[in-house]
């Protein structure tokens, strides 16, 4: 999208100004399952308007993803919770910067593309809720963009269209958290999620009807499955899968294990795999990243970061720790993070400039 402002695209047309929108949680998989409820996109998104996501496939990983135009591998955001080894703790991704001491400015390995934007006379801006304005993980991953606050869902959209076209050479991002939050809570087949996705699929019908010259597209970090509490695996104290395991970190779907110092982590991936059978793809950290799941090129800061033992979920099932005192996170009913087609195909609808 940068380069179609600057004449240099090669997968897109130019255009004058460009705006995009991500859907948190809006799997392609799911949206055409439930085109009924979001009759103007699912109508603008023809069969080959999909993408797909990176691994792991949650939101700090995608969404650095999507705003640096590198893999985690790269810019180092490689899941929900990851090792800080210069500590020695799991951190939060999303909001580790004020609860456990991560540095945006450096934790975040890449230049993202609003300030690439910046060196080429570009105005970027990033139009989302007011809660996300100061915090570290919007430094992280916006630093060079221009945050305009607008908590209202219908009047965001129409603030993010009119950026775009008021003048030549704006790149605008909106962010659309919504339909990911009611997943959470509720599930794609909840009342709640259909509701929702109805709702930003009327938000976002002035991109259908966008000014000569602006470009759009519509997409999101990942899509989603309901996991039913009958799939939980729930580790406890005695679990031969948690022998020589000192951390838990990743999420439900796609874990990442630090191994003590004496632990093999060739023996600790075999105990995973003989117990979880079908239940999940389990890789040593080395496995990994010659599979390339994190990206062509694995950084050494990103590389220390990741799990001895990488575990992602197939199917319905997840991971829980139950030892620990907080089980709010058991409550979930959608989840994402790993690697099957629901979580990973995305849409990339091209809308105005882009159709």
């Amino acid at each position: 999208m940068l380069d179609s402002l600057t004449g240099e695209a090669s997968w897109l047309p130019n255009a004058r100004s460009a705006v995009l929108f991500l859907v948190d949680g809006l799997g392609a998989i799911q949206l055409r399952a439930h085109a009924s409820h979001a009759r103007h996109l699912a109508h603008a998104m023809p069969k080959k308007h999909t993408a797909r996501t990176v691994a792991p496939s949650t939101t700090a990983a995608a969404l650095s993803s999507l705003l640096t135009g590198s893999a985690p591998g790269a810019h180092g955001i490689v899941g929900y919770s990851t090792l800080d080894p210069a500590r020695g703790i799991v951190a939060n991704q999303l909001n580790g910067y004020e609860k456990q001491g991560l540095d945006p400015e450096s934790w975040q390995l890449e230049e993202t593309v609003f300030e690439r934007a910046a060196d080429r006379g570009i105005r970027a801006y990033s139009v989302a809720h007011s809660e996300y304005r100061s915090t570290g993980f919007t430094r992280a991953i916006q630093r060079g963009s221009d945050f305009v606050a607008e908590n209202d869902l219908e009047e965001r959209v129409r603030v993010a269209c009119a950026l775009a076209a008021q003048a030549e050479g704006t790149l605008v991002y909106c962010y659309i958290p919504e339909l990911d939050k009611a997943g959470h809570k509720g599930g794609i087949d909840s009342d709640r999620w259909r509701a929702t996705l109805e709702r930003i699929d009327s938000a976002l019908r002035p991109a259908l009807s966008l000014p000569a010259g602006v470009g759009a597209i519509v997409t999101a970090d990942h899509g989603m499955v309901d996991v039913p509490p009958t799939r939980h695996i729930l580790l406890s104290d005695g679990d031969v899968r948690l022998d020589g395991v000192r951390l838990i970190g990743g999420e439900p779907r796609f874990l990442h294990l630090y191994l003590e110092d004496d632990a093999d982590a060739d023996a600790v991936a075999t105990v995973w795999r003989e117990t979880c059978g079908k239940a999940a793809d389990v890789s040593t950290r080395d496995e990994a990243v010659v599979d390339g799941i994190f990206g062509a090129e694995v950084v050494p800061a990103a590389y220390a970061r990741l799990g001895d033992v990488i575990v992602a979920a197939r199917g319905l099932w997840a991971f829980y720790d139950d030892r620990l005192a907080d089980k709010r996170a058991q409550g979930m009913v959608g989840q994402h993070g790993s690697l099957t087609p629901e979580e990973t195909t995305v849409p990339l609808i091209r809308l105005g400039a882009y159709a």
